[in-house]
């Protein structure tokens, strides 16, 4: 490696770079690669050189309020002008003609479900994730009674099928 060839990276010209790559989205390793050095190297740089760690942290947290912030309208829906039309009309307060606005369209995009579904699942986990996750672990760790209270869960469920097969007086229900 070039000595010094950090010196490159911290002129207006390779912080801009490294901005844009940034915000294009880019992982460490990739800007590292761009940059020809290790990932190693660009962390130990970011620790040196508080102007490489701004400009990959600011960049990175600018596309993703971006990012968010499209999500979170693609999820709400929204209303936006889609047609302009202008026509060139006297203006009598002025005494000119001007161009004025004599038409907009404004399209409606309704909320997008799947951006609904993923914007919950990962902002409020405990109410909308797949998979939920229980305690299986008694809070007083006390295993003593865990087959009894097996077998009454396993009796209750027997009793309830019972219930629901037969009727009120003993027979089968149909």
């Amino acid at each position: 490696m070039a000595k010094g060839k950090y010196h490159e990276w911290l002129k207006p010209e390779g912080l801009i770079r490294i901005k844009g790559w940034a915000m294009d989205g880019l992982t460490d390793e990739e800007i590292a690669k761009k940059m020809n050095i290790g990932v190693r190297t660009l962390y130990d740089w970011e620790v040196k050189y508080p102007q490489i760690l701004q400009a990959l942290k600011v960049s990175k947290d600018i596309a993703d309020r971006e990012v968010e912030q499209s999500l979170y309208n693609k999820a709400l829906g929204r209303c936006k002008v889609t047609e302009t039309i202008k026509e060139l009309r006297f203006n009598p307060a002025t005494k000119k003609l001007e161009l004025m606005v004599v038409k907009e369209t404004i399209k409606g995009v309704p909320p997008d479900v799947a951006a609904q579904v993923f914007w919950l699942k990962n902002r409020k986990q405990d109410n909308w994730r797949d998979k939920r996750v229980y305690d299986a672990v008694p809070s007083n760790n006390n295993f003593d009674n865990v087959a009894e209270v097996t077998a009454e869960i396993l009796q209750a469920s027997q009793d309830r099928k019972l219930d629901d097969f037969l009727t009120e007086d003993g027979d089968q229900n149909e």
